[in-house]
């Protein structure tokens, strides 16, 4: 097991860990969570052994092998498939040996050499590098790719590729999902979920902690406290914890406040000198307890927007994609290809008005890359839609053509009078100036707007006193993400496209987005792997893949279970086709054609059914916690009546008593209600799990 006792430790002047204790049994996955700055990464140094406490002591089997993934890649010309074995270096050892002894015709030190391989399941050591490559989102040609040919996205999944191979009994990982798209993090959780060590993450994606991880640890004020269960059980413990400190907190103020108060007014009296002590002493003895701070209280909201068309957008028959020599650079297919607004006035990614209602485009010229094909779609006012779909698929193009950033390669886009859009593109931030402020920003979007109004509305975003006025050259990824969102929100969009809009925000952050969006009274169209958001934000999903935009009947459980079941085929034919090599090409591929088609039906067929099953489980466990909610409310009405010393006057006698009687029946139906809440969730796991 892992035991951390006592540790303190400091990173320059700054305490991090104060005689902090926890412990995490073999097995267990943990996520690590806490502000940034607190310290997740430090603790990551310390299981990795570059860093040691200045007190007390971290101890786990000395036996433990640990794997991580690194934060650089070599720019090699290994294949992608020879980089991701070179995580099994107990296997890269057993094949060097082979060579050696080879070389030096050691027959009795290959054997041995040979045997050690075997025992690392070498033979199969390459099939498994190449599923946690596919896993991952790599093609079966990409696995034979040079490293060096990948983007710096893809090759921190590399990376990552690299750490899954590693035969551990430790598993630490910090920010796995934030070079992933929605398929490859399912496919993750997935294999999480089946490896058998211990795990340690750290994660700013909460359906991704709840997902994997039995053990949450929490780092505040220099400790590291211990919960059992995901992250939302944490968060439901936590926020009862910090009610119970804070009435615990305001309780002994009450009372610190009365033996000053008597201090103060008799410790000058000869007569009361020894009771006056006694109190101070009383008062030294007394542990303080902090007072409850709430860890999240930045919260935000978008400005009403002005009258909106309807429809807002249409295309028609529209290619989306890249022309060369365009505005664009380089074709999807890489997080890092993608193109960003220029900032409109400076601001990164503003708010932009429509100024004409078609946009008409010829048909493609030679040399035109589509990514997404005769996209014919009409944007209602009100509407809230996720777009689904693997990387490279065309999420971003098909977002950008709508922003306009991207013109159409062909078709019509027509936009409604009075559109006013929002876009939030990936990587928002580097379009933002490092030289100036927020203030700076906003000013140049508004610049006949008083500097107060300008300087309140920065301070709802957490963007306050001199913060305001400095460059943003030294903030945190999070911090310019967020001025980012501020510059849009501040223009009043009626249509927001955003994709990935949480890059580099926090969970809090992330949670005052996310409720913000909920209550946005404009359109909404967003990409994001953020299944917390889609899940709050949206009512409905369209999916890009195979070059086509298509509505996708069903919600992210169905999503999660297509995407499960996709993979599986796709592994199932790639070693078909593997055995069956080439043999009857033309014959076996009209074949599998038709095969495919009769799967792809039955696999809707399929879908439709689990969605009509889970459907009325999913609308009484609705109807049921709306009744907890009631019953939870009126519990605590009742107990905070029973509690109240004034409750048990003699003229209250009635009251009190129906209180008591009322206070044991709304128990008795808030404990039935709950079993059935529990039983119906186990019947809509039952389901996903079939």
């Amino acid at each position: 097991m892992i035991r951390f006792n006592q540790v303190s430790l400091a990173r320059g002047t700054k305490p991090l860990f104060d005689n902090a204790s926890f412990t995490l049994n073999p097995a267990e996955k943990a996520g690590l969570v806490g502000a940034n700055g607190a310290g997740k990464s430090t603790l990551f140094a310390m299981l990795r052994d570059q860093l040691h406490p200045d007190a007390g002591d971290l101890q786990f089997p000395p036996t433990w092998r640990v794997a991580h993934v690194a934060q650089d890649t070599p720019a090699v010309e290994r294949s992608a498939l020879d980089y991701t074995l070179d995580g099994d270096t107990v296997l890269r050892d057993a094949q060097t040996r082979i060579a050696a002894a080879s070389a030096a015709h050691d027959g009795h030190a290959e054997a041995e050499a040979h045997a050690a391989f075997a025992d690392a399941d070498g033979y199969t050591a390459p099939a498994r590098a190449e599923a946690l490559l596919l896993g991952l989102g790599f093609t079966l040609e990409q696995t034979r790719a040079s490293v060096a040919s990948f983007s710096g996205g893809w090759r921190m999944r590399l990376n990552l590729a690299q750490a899954l191979m590693c035969p551990s009994d430790l598993l630490l990982l910090d920010e796995p999902t934030n070079h992933l798209d929605l398929d490859a993090i399912v496919w993750l959780e997935d294999w999480l979920r089946r490896y058998p060590g211990t795990l340690v993450v750290i994660s700013h994606d909460r359906e991704f902690l709840d997902a994997v991880c039995n053990v949450t640890l929490h780092i505040e004020n220099q400790q590291v406290k211990r919960y059992g269960g995901n992250y939302t059980q944490f968060e439901i413990l936590r926020a009862q914890q910090l009610a119970l400190q804070q009435n615990a907190y305001e309780k002994q103020q009450r009372s610190i406040a009365h033996l000053q108060s008597f201090v103060d007014r008799f410790k000058a009296q000869a007569t009361k000198a020894r009771q006056a002590q006694s109190r101070v002493k009383a008062l030294e003895r007394m542990e303080l307890i902090a007072p409850a701070h709430v860890a999240s209280p930045f919260t935000f909201e978008f400005r009403a927007p002005d009258a909106a068309p309807n429809p807002m957008l249409t295309l028609d028959r529209v290619q989306c994609g890249y022309r060369p020599g365009g505005p664009s650079g380089e074709p999807e297919g890489t997080e890092d290809a993608t193109v960003h607004a220029d900032g409109h006035g400076g601001g990164g990614g503003g708010a932009q008005s429509a100024t004409h209602a078609d946009r008409r485009q010829p048909d493609t010229r030679p040399g035109d890359i589509v990514i997404v094909d005769k996209v014919t779609l009409s944007v209602q006012n009100g509407q809230r839609i996720g777009l689904l779909g693997a990387n490279g698929q065309g999420k971003s193009t098909l977002i950008k053509t709508l922003a306009g950033v991207l013109p159409a390669l062909s078709g019509t886009v027509r936009t409604g009078k009075g559109l006013q859009i929002g876009y939030f593109a990936q990587h928002q931030v580097e379009t933002l100036r490092p030289d100036d402020s927020p203030l700076a920003h906003l000013a140049r979007l508004s610049p006949d707007v008083r500097e107060q109004e300008l300087r309140d509305f920065l301070g709802s975003f957490n963007f306050r006193g001199d913060m305001a006025s400095a460059p943003i050259a030294p903030f945190s990824g999070g911090e310019k993400a967020r001025l980012a969102l501020a510059l849009i929100i501040w223009q009043k969009p009626n249509l927001l496209l955003l994709d990935e809009p949480t890059n580099h925000l926090d969970l809090e952050t992330r949670h005052a987005l996310t409720m913000a969006l909920a209550q946005f009274e404009g359109t909404l169209i967003v990409v994001s792997h953020d299944r917390h958001l889609l899940r709050a934000t949206t009512d409905q999903f369209l999916l890009v893949a195979h070059h086509a935009l298509q509505p996708f009947d069903g919600d992210l459980d169905d999503y999660r279970d297509w995407l499960l079941e996709h993979a599986a085929n796709q592994r199932a034919q790639a070693a078909s086709g593997n055995a069956a090599g080439d043999a009857d090409g033309s014959a076996g591929g009209a074949s599998s054609v038709v095969d495919r088609k009769e799967q792809k039906r039955l696999e809707a067929e399929a879908r439709q059914k689990l969605a009509q099953q889970r459907k009325p489980l999913q609308n009484k466990i609705k109807k049921l916690e709306a009744e907890l909610d009631t019953l939870n409310d009126e519990k605590t009405r009742l107990d905070a009546f029973v509690a109240d010393p004034a409750s048990y006057e003699a003229a209250r006698k009635a009251e009190l008593t129906e209180a008591l009687r009322k206070q044991a029946d709304v128990s008795a139906k808030l404990a039935q209600v709950e079993a059935d809440w529990l039983d119906t969730q186990e019947q809509l796991e039952a389901l996903g799990a079939g």
